[in-house]
């Protein structure tokens, strides 16, 4: 039993912005564990790069264009994913965005932006494959939070407040779906080297090096660094686990 515990084979996941850094990480290693794998993003030439890239470990992925802030392309994308592999048991809700500026200067625009992509557009994906997990009798939701749902961060009032947004749609989901055999879950990553993070690095190197300090383990994360954690809520072994958010931050929340 215990050999099958993890094994993906014959489920279909959707990971949103899975054409880059976490995201991308996580899907490559749902598709080894057997699953079918939709990766999707906003820019077509990166997804195309990022499936040419996966199907040299496995051929059971596909990609498609679709913006998580627009519903039309949302139902687009999950009809596109269900009538490709005839089923959805996993959503990763990974897309996001961050833009840096201090409160009292974040503009309404830049705020509304954040918020569309990181929460709505979490709770949209999760809304529109309700009825698929339904009908089939299980499925899994998987949220991308941050550790930033934990304490603040005074040059990123949106992102942080749509990842604490993030934390309660898990809970939420978790207790709204459990009867319909859904487990909606969040993870939380810590300092994880991404092109999201990449100006961290290189624009504030004496923020950077404190940040490392500050890390038990001695090291930023890599994308890879989520994929084994993503890879247990997707499957069977999570079946009782539900509503509940892990940090994979290196010890960061627990120093």
């Amino acid at each position: 039993m215990s050999s099958k515990l993890f094994d993906l084979t014959g489920k279909t996941a959707i990971v949103t912005g899975g054409n880059g850094g976490i995201g991308y990480g996580m899907a490559s290693e749902i598709g080894k564990s057997g699953a079918n794998v939709v990766i999707t993003g906003r820019n077509s030439d990166k997804t195309k790069e990022a499936v040419n890239e996966l199907k040299k470990s496995f051929d059971n992925v596909i990609g498609i264009d679709s913006d998580v802030s627009d519903e039309a392309s949302i139902k687009d994308m999950i009809k596109i994913s269900f009538d490709t592999f005839g089923s959805i048991d996993v959503l990763i809700n990974n897309a996001g965005i961050g833009i840096r500026e201090f409160p009292e200067n974040y503009s309404t625009d830049d705020w509304n932006q954040v918020i569309n992509i990181n929460l709505t557009g979490a709770f949209l994906c999760s809304r529109e494959v309700y009825p698929f997990m339904k009908s089939q009798g299980s499925g899994k939701i998987i949220n991308i939070g941050s550790m930033t749902s934990i304490f603040g961060l005074d040059w990123a009032v949106a992102y942080a407040s749509s990842k604490g947004g993030i934390v309660q749609l898990t809970k939420t989901l978790a207790v709204s779906w459990a009867k319909d055999n859904i487990q909606s879950n969040c993870i939380l990553p810590g300092w994880i080297h991404t092109d999201l993070t990449q100006g961290i690095k290189d624009q504030f190197q004496d923020r950077y090096k404190q940040i490392l300090s500050r890390i038990p383990s001695n090291r930023w994360g890599e994308p890879d660094d989520l994929a084994g954690t993503a890879v247990y809520l997707s499957s069977s072994a999570s079946d009782y686990v539900n509503g509940v958010s892990i940090a994979v931050d290196g010890g960061y929340t627990s120093f």
